[in-house]
């Protein structure tokens, strides 16, 4: 059996007028997320931490910012296409760990739904994804509701 770890980071600008899609699910938040898709940062960090531990390059490679058929694309659309590159490589999830830096709204009354949304997604259970949150303690970007950031390591295993 080959095992393999990966990481992925991500951030991106909140402003009021743009819906806020987190983990596939959309939140009721006087603010979104920025981004030429729908700017899911959770589901971003995933695809990079699931392409970097395949050695695939990252998200940007696959889905360029500069593609307009990319525009405003539901990110569980890209999320199924990194399973299904990394499944034609003959890799299979083994367990995703991730942590979402956000100061409002609350993401842990939300959890449970984003888990299901994306073990769906990814055809893979619930139980292998963790999904937890943090504020900043008011400090930084996060902190000052300017934006939101998250993190994720995965391992894969062939």
């Amino acid at each position: 059996m080959k095992i393999r770890t990966g990481f992925g980071y991500d951030v991106h600008q909140l402003q009021e007028g743009y819906d806020f899609w987190l983990g596939g699910i959309k939140l009721d938040h006087t603010k979104g997320a920025v981004g030429h898709s729908d700017a899911d940062v959770l589901i971003h960090v995933i695809c990079d931490a699931l392409l970097g531990a395949a050695n695939m390059r990252d998200i940007g490679f696959h889905f360029s910012d500069k593609d307009p058929k990319y525009k405003g694309i539901d990110s569980k659309i890209l999320l199924k296409e990194v399973m299904k590159l990394i499944r034609e490589k003959g890799w299979e999830i083994s367990n995703i760990d991730s942590t979402i830096c956000l100061q409002q709204p609350k993401v842990n009354p939300h959890i449970p739904e984003m888990k299901t949304c994306l073990a769906e997604v990814m055809g893979i259970p619930e139980e292998d994804i963790s999904i937890k949150a943090t504020t900043t303690e008011k400090l930084g970007f996060v902190g000052r509701e300017d934006g939101v950031s998250a993190y994720a390591t995965v391992l894969i295993i062939k």
